[in-house]
């Protein structure tokens, strides 16, 4: 065994990736740079910046691969190909951006010297040049360089050629390369586990599959396979991750904790085999039962995929031939309901999920998952005050379609199920009812969070939003809407509600029709064991978050106003330094972003989860809902002069749980 230390340019190393000669071990993750990584990975080595070294394996035996992200098939090596083990984000980068990739186009202003994603605004503007054209095969940079003269620079004739002529020079950087040669595959997965465990870390999954992988070739496919499988019925959040995650709590049947990563990559093969068997089995009668029973056409309208799993592990443990009964069935599916409800895995998702494994085993797992919600008996309802404040980012968001599923609402536009408005990316399609344009023009002022609640939305088409809601009063539109089909969507039907002057009326009357439908759902699922006696509830004092943006004077600022224990807290944030650490938390890095004068962390789980620190507490949110929410700050953006002074101190007392879906409402801590 040795360790080969060598140096290659850049298009020496994108030739040798097309032409198969380097090639990616099954071991690898998949490709997840953003498109703002990729220009920054450019800025860098234009103005000379080290991009660290890359790790490569050679053997003599062939080894499982998985393909490149790079847009196209490799050709097959006419060499021993080596097996790129670290550098797989920056080199697949380069890759695109020198093959023209569509979603690598990355542009350069000649006059700041700034670059990022090609946009509507850089096309029109002469000053932003496609690094593609200046650094591609058939680049003409006289004909670039006469048109920027004419592009009325700021910069002088000599000062074009320099920087034309130092971003043609990026293909021609070296990479310091490591060549690993003849070591054995688990000695090379275990090298990849150590090496992507530093600085830039892995998610555990991630680390876990690499080890399996060396283990058993070939492994990785079928998760790919079992994950396909599913998104073909519109499950695609059953990643690879997701499986690896329930793998790893096939294995927790003992101990007070779950089952870790490491227990799973030390278990036999014969025993990771078992569970792999369960897990499928699981999937197999989980599935199903959600699409045809509770009419869930797609994972984007599961709030916690976690609540998921102690599903198909009970389900899992049942070969074919053990029948469950209908009662406990139905009873499953109610606790799941009312996990998602109580929003069960919002916070320490592991130590729910402890509790809630152990109790698969006992004689009645249906009451004792209940009781882990503290559900002995009643049940739960949805009231309207629970609607209150919600926006498209609630848990109820899910509630809200499945009762228009059971009450067979179908699209206004062509008469088909709403099922049928899922869509390319799995997302449920909907409008509101009340369209903005129609409430932000009337005379009096409708906050955009009043605009864009939960109960103004209605799970109709594209094709209805265009050409039958538009920008009408829905007094106008539903006149074309039969009786039956609007009241399947708990349409309200006063007519004065139904104009914009009612509009605050219109939600309190839908909130109401929308929380009677939701509980009498959830009640054709309720386990017989519990009688009709709803639970009480407690009103603790109330906890609220909101965030909203700022724009004056050249400066952006996003301002989160908290309130606990009867205390207010306001702290600034710059949206670019929060969306730079959404982008490093979509690749697996830990930030800590400023926020006045102090710092707050955010960091990422195994499961996407993202946690951000500011004040009272730890807020809970997909990446997803976390851009939407910076997204939605700034939709209705204040003066900046309006913005409320900063009070960001550090919060002397523990942080608690906020989920992300209930910023802007007022609710019991």
């Amino acid at each position: 065994m040795a360790v080969e230390r060598t140096n290659r340019d850049v298009r020496t190393l994108i030739t040798q990736i097309a032409a198969g000669e380097i090639m990616l071990p099954e071991i690898q993750r998949g490709y997840v740079w953003k498109a703002s990584q990729v220009a920054r990975l450019i800025e860098s080595l234009y103005r000379g910046y080290p991009a660290g070294s890359l790790l490569f394996w050679k053997t003599g035996r062939p080894a499982e691969t998985r393909g490149a992200a790079i847009g196209m098939s490799q050709a097959l090596p006419s060499v021993m190909p080596i097996y790129l083990l670290d550098g797989q984000q920056r080199l697949t980068s380069l890759f695109r951006v020198l093959t023209d990739h569509p979603e690598a186009q990355v542009v350069f202003n000649i006059e700041t010297e700034a670059f990022q994603n090609q946009s509507a605004a850089t096309r029109r503007n002469k000053k932003w040049i496609k690094v593609y054209d200046v650094v591609g095969p058939d680049a003409d940079v006289f004909v670039i360089h006469g048109d920027l003269k004419s592009a009325g620079l700021a910069i002088p004739d000599p000062e074009i050629g320099r920087r034309l002529s130092a971003l043609q020079k990026i293909t021609q950087r070296d990479f310091h390369m490591e060549v690993l040669h003849d070591f054995e595959y688990e000695e090379v997965a275990d090298i990849f586990v150590r090496v992507n465990s530093g600085g830039r870390a892995l998610r555990t999954t991630d680390l876990a599959l690499a080890t399996l992988s060396a283990r058993t070739p070939g492994f990785l496919g079928q998760l790919e396979a079992e994950s396909a499988r599913w998104a073909d019925h519109g499950y695609g959040a059953l990643d690879v991750n997701f499986l690896i995650k329930a793998l790893t709590l096939s294995l927790s049947t003992t101990g007070k904790r779950l089952a870790s990563v490491a227990k799973l990559t030390a278990a036999s093969r014969e025993t990771v085999e078992a569970g792999w068997e369960q897990v499928q089995r699981g999937l197999a009668r989980v599935v199903p039962l959600l699409e045809k029973k509770l009419l869930i056409p797609t994972t984007a309208l599961v709030p916690s995929l976690a609540a998921l799993y102690p599903l198909i592990l009970y389900y899992g443990q049942h070969t074919e031939d053990r029948a469950i009964t209908n009662e406990v069935e139905n009873g499953l599916l109610y606790w799941f309901l009312a996990a998602t409800a109580r929003n069960r895995y919002g916070g320490a998702s592991d130590t729910a999920l402890t509790q809630d494994i152990r109790t698969l085993d006992t004689e009645d797992p249906v009451a004792a998952l209940l009781a882990n919600l503290g559900i002995h008996e009643g049940g739960i309802s949805v009231t309207a005050s629970d609607l209150a404040g919600r926006n498209h980012q609630s848990p109820y968001l899910m509630f809200c379609y499945l009762a228009a599923a059971h009450a067979n609402a179908t699209d206004w536009w062509d008469g088909g199920p709403i099922s049928g408005g899922i869509e390319r990316s799995g997302k449920p399609q909907y409008s509101l009812v009340h369209p903005a344009t129609k409430l932000r023009s009337y005379s009096s002022t409708y906050s955009s969070a009043e605009i864009n609640e939960l109960a103004n939305i209605v799970f109709v088409s594209e094709q209805t939003a265009k050409n039958i809601i538009g920008n009408h009063s829905p007094a106008v539109y539903l006149q074309s809407v039969g009786v039956s089909d609007r009241a399947a969507h708990a349409i309200p039907n006063d007519p004065a509600v139904l104009e914009s002057e009612g509009y605050r009326n219109f939600l309190a009357a839908r909130r109401a029709l929308l929380a009677e439908r939701i509980t009498g759902f959830l009640d054709q699922f309720r386990p017989g064991f519990l009688n009709q006696h709803i639970e009480a509830r407690d009103t603790p004092a109330p906890r609220s978050l909101a965030l909203t943006g700022y724009v004056g004077a050249g400066r952006s600022v996003l301002a989160a106003v908290a309130e606990a224990e009867g205390r207010s807290w306001i702290g600034w944030i710059d949206p670019s330094d929060l969306e730079g650490a959404l982008d490093a938390a979509a690749t697996g890095l830990a930030s800590d972003v400023p926020v006045g004068a102090e710092t707050a962390p955010l960091r990422i789980d195994d499961e996407g989860s993202v946690t951000f620190g500011l004040g009272p507490f730890m807020i809970r949110g997909s990446l997803d809902q976390w851009r939407t929410a910076a997204k939605d700050a700034f939709e209705d953006a204040q003066p900046l002069a309006d913005c409320p002074e900063p009070n960001d101190d550090q919060w002397p007392a523990e942080p608690e749980e906020f989920p992300l879906s209930d910023i802007g409402l007022r609710e019991a801590s």
